[in-house]
């Protein structure tokens, strides 16, 4: 029923056993998702403690991914101010927890956002930190992460995708000295006439 605002708040024994909590998105930066913990709810006890609660959002990272700069701007499109998430804790890194981010798309449905960004090619599989590599739920999650970013490969999604042939002869084109230097010619003599 605590109200966690600081990760060093959040008990080692939480971390451990890969705890899920809930929270409400308040902004996406280059660090993380900047997340307000939302406790569980007791009638009587919440209406106290509410009182006394400390004011502070929590950093969420996606654990086992290295976002593109194009997945930071998908999320923000994705996840709207006060947006409930839930975060399963697989590590804590200083002042940032490393989760599992899962996001509900309906009553019975839910999608994991470390996937999702991975299957949209915006971002590519990294080690997970916080969690032994010797453990089975690092395999687990780091195999399933793996999957999600070689269907994005063989789709060519998002950094994955491949220029088509006129892209490319355009791009070698425009990056040619010589026909620079000849375009600046021809301005030059259009001036002078």
């Amino acid at each position: 029923t605590k109200k966690f605002t600081n990760a060093s708040d959040i008990p080692a024994g939480f971390v451990e056993k890969n705890v899920k909590l809930r929270g409400k998105v308040h902004h996406v930066t280059e660090r993380g998702l900047e997340v307000e913990h939302i406790p569980i709810r007791v009638p009587f006890v919440t209406s106290i403690q509410r009182k006394w609660q400390a004011e502070g959002l929590l950093l969420v990272r996606l654990a086992g991914v290295e976002l593109a700069p194009q997945g930071m701007e998908w999320l923000r499109r994705e996840l709207k101010p006060s947006q409930v998430i839930w975060f399963q804790l697989l590590g804590r890194e200083h002042s940032a927890l490393e989760c599992l981010v899962l996001l509900n798309k309906g009553p019975f449905s839910s999608v994991c956002l470390n996937e999702e960004v991975l299957r949209e090619g915006l971002g590519r599989t990294v080690g997970v930190e916080g969690l032994r590599h010797d453990s089975r739920l690092f395999w687990k999650l780091h195999r399933r992460l793996l999957r999600a970013e070689l269907k994005a490969v063989r789709k060519k999604k998002g950094m994955w995708k491949e220029e088509s042939f006129s892209e490319r002869i355009k791009g070698r084109i425009s990056g040619s000295k010589f026909l620079q230097a000849a375009g600046r010619f021809l301005s030059w003599l259009r001036s002078k006439i």
